[in-house]
């Protein structure tokens, strides 16, 4: 079982790519658990802690009826992320939880798309510094990424084509 990471900013097609992906290969994905529990940009840290374990349990949970590929739309890095920006500080449990899970592939998705609000964005105005918060956690855990850009087709074939790659095999 291989698991990949959709990673970055806000408005970068991660969630729409998910779940396009996960049905051409016939599998799982999971969602940003966020999106369940957060409803504006006024959230606790218990909020943050429990998006952190609702997240990790359902990768947990998911990786066990995946087919070949587990697609999940975002990872602990992310939650800490929107911890750091919208509370100031990141609770340790984050960083528990981000060590129970490895990917086998980071994508960093890019901000050369359109921004589209959807009631919950609200970092459209920072786009390029929260690409660049996204890409300097990647750089700074040493972790190896392959960078996702151009139209959402491009993005859609460059994403397949590195899948494909990593699981030796064609949808």
């Amino acid at each position: 079982m291989k698991k990949v990471c959709f990673f970055g900013p806000e408005s970068t097609g991660k969630s729409f790519l998910a779940e396009r992906l996960a049905c051409a290969y016939d599998t799982e994905f999971v969602p940003e658990v966020a999106r369940e529990v957060i409803t504006s940009s006024k959230f606790t840290i218990e909020d943050i802690i429990r998006v952190g374990q609702m997240q990790t349990t359902r990768v947990k949970l998911r990786e066990k009826t995946a087919n070949k590929i587990l697609i999940c739309d975002t990872d602990l890095i992310t939650t800490q992320i929107y911890s750091r920006q919208y509370l100031g500080v990141v609770p340790q449990e984050l960083f528990e939880l981000e060590k129970q899970i490895r990917y086998d592939l980071y994508f960093l998705f890019d901000i050369d798309v359109p921004w589209t609000p959807d009631g919950l964005r609200d970092l459209g105005h920072k786009r390029k510094e929260m690409y660049e918060i996204f890409r300097n956690e990647l750089v700074k855990r040493k972790i190896a990424f392959i960078p996702v850009t151009g139209s959402f087709d491009q993005r859609e074939a460059l994403v397949k084509s590195e899948i494909d790659n990593l699981i030796g095999t064609r949808p």
